[in-house]
């Protein structure tokens, strides 16, 4: 599988949503994201591999190479996927104690994100979140 966020980091996004006078605009940004995560083998698309508390069905896997955390995800809709592609781009690449320690609080607000995405989708990329830092802590 490839990696999304490697190359598309944190940084990046924050700059480029920083562009976009309004919020059309940024969430058609997030959307076009979405669309350049790599697909997700049909075949991790298991019970065990889906996120609970997420309103749209969210699957997220994850592997290691040489100490770095690789996550792969797909979602059923657009939108979703491109919020997975605004956390994989945070996440991706990076030690487990890289993950743990990074202050997603800090990035959703330097987005401004979570004041404009509803209740259920802000909950539902809380639990993508949790989900990735259970991982990384195991």
């Amino acid at each position: 599988m490839t990696e999304f966020g490697v190359e598309v980091t944190a940084d990046d996004i924050v700059e480029t949503l920083g562009f976009f006078d309004g919020w059309e605009e940024r969430y058609k940004y997030i959307i076009d994201l979405g669309k350049e995560l790599p697909p997700l083998d049909d075949g991790y698309k298991t019970e065990q591999n889906l996120v609970r508390g997420c309103q749209s069905q969210v699957w997220l896997v994850s592997d290691a190479k040489d100490g770095k955390l690789y996550f792969h995800a797909d979602s059923d809709a657009f939108i979703v996927k491109g919020l997975l592609a605004v956390v994989l781009a945070a996440y991706n690449g990076k030690t487990p104690a890289e993950v743990t320690s990074f202050d997603i609080d800090a990035y959703f607000g330097r987005l401004n994100l979570l004041n404009h995405l509803s209740a259920t989708r802000g909950n539902g990329l809380k639990a993508m979140v949790q989900r990735i830092q259970a991982i990384a802590s195991a």
